[in-house]
């Protein structure tokens, strides 16, 4: 599995979690809110999660 440098991930329960260092492996990734008016990084979601 390939490791994104530049995204940096915490989410082990992640299909794209890179495994042996807290990266993503995907080339890009699409953050997202779920709220109209985002006011904090918690009401933020990345929405390239998928489950493994």
């Amino acid at each position: 599995m390939d490791i994104n440098k530049s995204i940096k991930c915490t989410v082990e329960s992640c299909q794209h979690h890179a495994n042996t260092a807290d990266y993503c492996s995907l080339d890009c990734i699409t953050v997202g809110a779920h709220e109209s008016n985002p006011k904090s990084d918690k009401c933020t979601d990345c929405l390239s999660f998928e489950r493994r």
